[in-house]
């Protein structure tokens, strides 16, 4: 993974609950009172490409139900985990290394009703604090992006695993092998980046034991999302007051269009991926 000082330079910003608790209000929530809905945070916790239809997508893809236990890896402020909680019953364990996003994610759940189904807690995803096949699921949705040791990120996942359980993967990817335009929504800077290609991911992870369910280039449809936002933004469409931006600073929009232009100029692509542990 990037060095500490780096990961916490881009993901650690101070005060993050407390903006978000002033947004909240300033929005018309009450956080003390009734329910957050989660739509009402979509534009804020769904921290990767496409937002909310890419997870969607992602688990209409699997076998979901109340007895199935999920591992977020990566779990950021906690948008995803929260979403297969209530739309499937499941229950979900979210880790982080930003003790921040952690933080938010365990509020949010409180406010959501969702805690008795969700939790999170600080943990690197290179030594997972959980015994050996505990979960039938394990998620990640745009994190491995930070991880240089893809084959501890892999066997680490695999182990916690169940076998026959089901590694779930919606992960930037490099794409012409041209250098990327920076900074991107998960570095500021080419040296906290470790991306690789969909081969390689698929073969590093076929060395861990899995074997492919499916695998498909979502790239398009990643490209066609920015331009829609790029498009209403034009027309003059406000951004939203729970966005990103609140957790990733004023720059994040310099970040997204970044990210858009590689994707148009094949520097990156975007995979989903469905992986059975054997």
């Amino acid at each position: 993974m990037a060095d500490a000082r780096g990961f916490a330079q881009h993901y650690e910003p101070d005060g993050l609950l407390d903006r978000l608790k002033h947004a909240l209000a300033a929005a018309g929530h009450d956080v003390d009172a009734g329910r957050l809905r989660l739509a009402d945070l979509a534009a804020l916790d769904q921290f990767h490409s496409r937002g909310l239809a890419a997870t969607v997508e992602l688990a209409q893809a699997l076998r979901i139900d109340s007895a199935t236990r999920v591992l977020d890896i990566g779990s950021g402020l906690g948008g995803p985990s929260r979403y297969l909680a209530a739309t499937y019953g499941c229950t979900v364990q979210g880790i982080d290394l930003s003790a921040r996003f952690v933080e938010v994610a365990n509020f949010l759940a409180r406010r959501t009703g969702l805690a008795g189904q969700v939790a999170y807690q600080r943990a690197n995803a290179l030594a997972l604090p959980f015994a050996d096949r505990r979960f039938d699921l394990a998620w990640t949705q745009h994190v491995a992006m930070n991880i240089a040791d893809r084959a501890t990120l892999y066997r680490e996942a695999a182990r916690v695993l169940r076998d026959g359980g089901r590694f779930a993967i919606f992960d930037v990817v490099a794409g012409s092998g041209e250098p990327l335009h920076f900074p991107v929504p998960w570095a500021r800077e080419p040296q906290a980046s470790f991306l690789v290609t969909s081969d390689e991911m698929h073969d590093r992870l076929i060395a861990q034991g899995f074997r492919a369910l499916s695998r498909v280039d979502v790239t398009e449809a990643g490209i066609a999302w920015f331009a829609e936002r790029q498009k209403a933004f034009a027309d003059g469409a406000a951004p939203a007051a729970l966005g990103l931006p609140l957790a990733m600073g004023p720059d994040f929009g310099t970040m997204t269009a970044n990210l858009a232009r590689n994707l148009r100029e094949g520097r990156a692509a975007l995979v989903q991926a469905i992986y059975e542990k054997a």
